[in-house]
């Protein structure tokens, strides 16, 4: 065998030995034989059942979410006066930030769901550039493996706290922990960055901005009493709960969303399985009709060659 370093050769007669292994490479290839085609086949077989399965199972959990989100809708139905309705993401106003700034993006533990993560992060990575742009401070809360995988690559340094491997359903206790968490730093304003659900087949990434209600004249709490009164943390508290409620209903949004597009992508990978079967099936025939042909000449030329 000659070495790469080999200086007792020739050039030409080295490189010609490193050449015949690639040439005998290159002449095994060719058109897959019946059998590699049949395998191939099998193969696409057995990704189209799970893709089907996971299709079913999604659409079960998106019925159970839809569900958990619509008893939902009335126990945060309270918290828009206070926050204001949630705005879409395409749509932010060019409104000034506040100067502190904690964005928290709700992003999935599981991968097989289409787009719902990647849009998040291309999203919050825009807003980001805003609040960069207009010289404002922010901090990053990550809910989901996904998201943090993506957003650490360039703003990990911005990542203050992460949440994975969380348990489905989610429930207020998680909303409530994830809202202690959130108020743990001294901010301004926090935004929920998530999927709103719309319908079975779309969703829009969506932004809701949180500001502290720590204001006793604020014209929300006019038809309220706050006890003791004007008391700090009794407004402290209300606000971390509104807070929390907001959370809550945002994962569900989020997690809807999620089978949505789960079920949707497996929809489609169903599809695209079912169509490489056809043409698989196609050329497996066509493989097996020219070898047929070609044994049918070849008895038929030896019969000739016999009776000559």
């Amino acid at each position: 065998e000659i070495s790469y370093f080999d200086h007792k050769q020739p050039f030409e007669t080295t490189m010609m030995n490193r050449a015949l292994p690639l040439a005998g490479g290159l002449l095994k290839r060719g058109m897959a034989t019946e059998k590699q085609l049949k395998i191939r086949i099998n193969g696409t077989k057995n990704i189209a059942k799970i893709t089907k399965s996971m299709k079913m199972v999604s659409a079960a959990k998106l019925r159970g979410d839809q569900q958990r989100l619509a008893a939902a809708n009335p126990f945060a139905a309270w918290a828009m006066q206070i926050t204001g309705p949630e705005v879409a993401l395409e749509n932010l106003p060019a409104t000034d930030f506040a100067q502190k700034n904690l964005i928290v993006t709700m992003t999935t533990d599981k991968g097989l769901c289409g787009g719902v993560n990647t849009i998040l992060t291309r999203m919050t990575r825009q807003l980001l550039a805003r609040l960069t742009a207009e010289g404002k401070d922010y901090q990053l809360f990550v809910l989901g493996e996904k998201g943090r995988g993506q957003l650490r690559r360039n703003y990990g340094d911005s990542i203050v706290a992460a949440a994975t491997d969380r348990l489905m359903p989610y429930s207020f206790e998680l909303a409530c922990a994830i809202a202690q968490d959130s108020l743990a730093g001294e901010f301004d304003t926090i935004h929920l960055v998530y999927n709103e659900f719309v319908s079975a087949i779309a969703y829009t990434p969506s932004i809701k901005s949180i500001r502290p209600l720590l204001d006793p004249t604020a014209s929300f709490l006019h038809g309220f009493e706050v006890e003791p009164e004007n008391d700090p943390e009794t407004l402290n508290n209300f606000f971390e709960y509104t807070l929390a409620t907001q959370i809550y209903h945002s994962m569900l949004e989020n997690a809807t969303s999620e089978q949505s597009s789960r079920m949707n992508a497996m929809e489609n990978a169903s599809k695209n399985a079912g169509e490489m079967i056809g043409k698989l099936t196609l050329q497996y025939n066509r493989a097996r009709q020219a070898r047929i042909t070609t044994e049918l000449i070849e008895i038929i030329s030896g019969a000739s060659a016999l009776k000559g």
